[in-house]
């Protein structure tokens, strides 16, 4: 009898899987324990053995496609037995409302058939659209129209100017011909691609011609009505300039000709405008000739700003796909940083001893130990004098861990895997450095199992080695507490009243408000400032 293979919750914080590797196919045999598939969680490749004996009847998603935790991963029966129906009830009960989904669509069935397309051939008009003048832009509201109703308008004429949410930019028409009908007054918003006008001859039919767009736009079929061009300017191009100027003090130029004037490092308010009221046109500043200008004299020479080159480049950018682990890394600090309270408190160390502890323990020890293994035994030591650091906030309760289990934050490919360091206060520095190498491989090998990153009660975060000299970390929950450990410096400080060269690494704790207060935490970072200061205690 077939039956329905289900996506497995591989970890705590998984919400779906990827099919990494399928190791069976339709119309394979499989065994109960035997390799079916990798899957890819939020943390790790996992090995998922089957669980049923038969053959392979359908498989649920191909490899890279993700499946949901309880989702359909699998059928496993006997070969040739239908498992349609089995397969379709799963899917009925994982969709929510179906049936009544599928309503709409009938309803909209037994609609009216939409109208015919309404004829616009011999009609000698066209209509301008509004432009997307910005990347954010929904919208464009128009500032002041420089033609009305019955204007004669010719192309790269100024139509209106038009208020965007960046700036109020300049609209040349692309049309000659009679404005013959303006969407918008003075002040109205116009949507992008809404109506802004229609031009053409004086006698077009420019009604049926909007009634054919209008129809086109609120049905199923795509606006098929070309974008107008517009000369593009930045929001930033302005001129002082008080003469060839409007009313409101801005030298009358489109955007283009101002666009080429500062390319070519022209100054417009010296170029005669051919155009309406004056106005600077792009073939006015292309004939223009800087010789055929007034000399300048030697103070204006000394005075002439510098006329930057202009830089040409290429935009390009990659979009990748969030791997599952980032997925959820974004979820869970995210949750974190906006729910626990965290305030932080940072603390100088003083690691001359630390130093010379190290290389002395190095002669001996069976394995190199580094500092980030000591600063992990010394923070375990430091929650065993200092318990009330050693918590979970839990939401309507506080546990208080009797254990201590040190997260150690490690940097793979894909984002960041917290493996831990159970009962940590109980090892030693030799085991511990064993212990975080043999993880961190791991977590670079993809091999870790739910049981090397769960249960942590406390987590560190080392940055030091990357040259990072103190930062903050946003809490792991549901531990209450992270420490962030930067790199060890060699700066200056008093000793004994004098000032002498010393080796000072800066750690920074942040707590979770909820569990923790502020004289807590200051306890815990004094305890482990006197351990590191003073490295034989952490031995005892």
């Amino acid at each position: 009898m077939a039956e329905i293979v289900r996506m497995p919750k591989m970890s705590d914080t998984m919400t779906e899987g990827v099919i990494a590797k399928w190791h069976k196919k339709v119309g394979d045999t499989v065994k109960s324990g035997e390799l079916m598939a990798e899957i890819e969680t939020d943390k790790a490749t996992m090995d998922y053995e089957s669980f049923n004996t038969g053959t392979v009847l359908y498989l649920g998603a191909k490899e890279g496609e993700p499946v949901q935790i309880n989702g359909v991963l699998a059928i496993v029966g006997n070969k040739g037995e239908d498992y349609s129906a089995l397969l379709a009830g799963a899917q009925s009960a994982a969709s929510t409302g179906g049936a009544k989904a599928e309503q709409p669509k009938q309803e909209a069935k037994t609609e009216a058939a939409p109208a015919a397309p309404i004829d616009t051939t011999g009609i000698k008009a066209e209509i301008a659209l509004m432009p997307k003048m910005s990347d954010t832009m929904t919208e464009g509201v128009i500032a002041a129209w420089h033609k009305k109703v019955g204007d004669q308008v010719k192309s790269g004429e100024l139509l209106a100017e038009i208020e965007t949410d960046k700036a109020t930019m300049d609209y040349e028409s692309y049309n000659t011909g009679t404005l013959l009908y303006i969407g918008a007054n003075a002040k109205e918003a116009v949507k992008i691609n809404g109506v802004l006008a229609i031009i053409g001859e004086k006698s077009a039919d420019w009604q049926t011609l909007l009634k054919a767009h209008e129809q086109k736009s609120s049905g199923a079929t795509s606006v098929a009505a070309a974008a107008p061009k517009v000369a593009a300017a930045p929001a930033t191009t302005s001129s002082n300039a008080s003469t060839e100027s409007s009313a409101n003090g801005r030298v009358k130029a489109s955007p283009l000709a101002k666009k080429i004037a500062k390319d070519l490092g022209y100054d417009i308010s010296k170029i005669a405008g051919s155009g309406d009221h004056g106005r600077i046109t792009k073939q006015d500043v292309e004939n223009f000739k800087p010789a055929a200008a007034s000399a300048p004299t030697a103070s204006a020479k000394s005075s002439a700003p510098v006329v930057l080159p202009s830089v040409v480049g290429q935009e390009s950018f990659e979009e990748i796909p969030v791997s599952q682990m980032r997925k959820t890394i974004a979820k869970r600090l995210a949750e974190s940083k906006f729910t626990a309270p965290h305030f932080y408190l940072t603390m100088e160390i003083n690691m001359d001893k630390a130093i010379e502890a190290r290389k002395s323990m190095n002669e001996i020890a069976p394995v190199k130990i580094s500092f980030n293994d000591m600063v992990i035994k010394a923070v375990a030591a430091a929650l065993r004098q200092n318990p009330d650091v050693n918590v979970s906030w839990l939401g309507d309760k506080m546990r208080k861990n009797h254990h201590i289990h040190i997260g150690v934050a490690v940097a793979v490919k894909d984002g960041l895997l917290v493996p831990v360091i159970r009962f940590a206060d109980n090892k030693s520095l030799s085991h511990i450095a064993v212990e975080v190498k043999d993880l961190a491989q791991k977590a670079h090998d993809k091999k870790l199992q739910p049981s090397d990153w769960e249960g942590s009660t406390f987590t560190i975060s080392n940055l030091g080695m990357f040259g990072i000299e103190d930062f903050t970390a946003i809490i792991n929950p549901p531990d209450a507490c992270i420490l962030a450990v930067g790199g060890i410096k060699e700066t200056a400080i008093v000793k004994n009243g004098q000032l002498v060269p010393g080796n000072v690494m800066k750690v920074t704790l942040s707590c979770d408000h909820r569990a923790v207060d502020g004289a807590v935490g200051a306890a815990f970072l004094k305890t482990l400032k006197g351990l590191l200061e003073d490295p034989v205690r952490i031995l005892i």
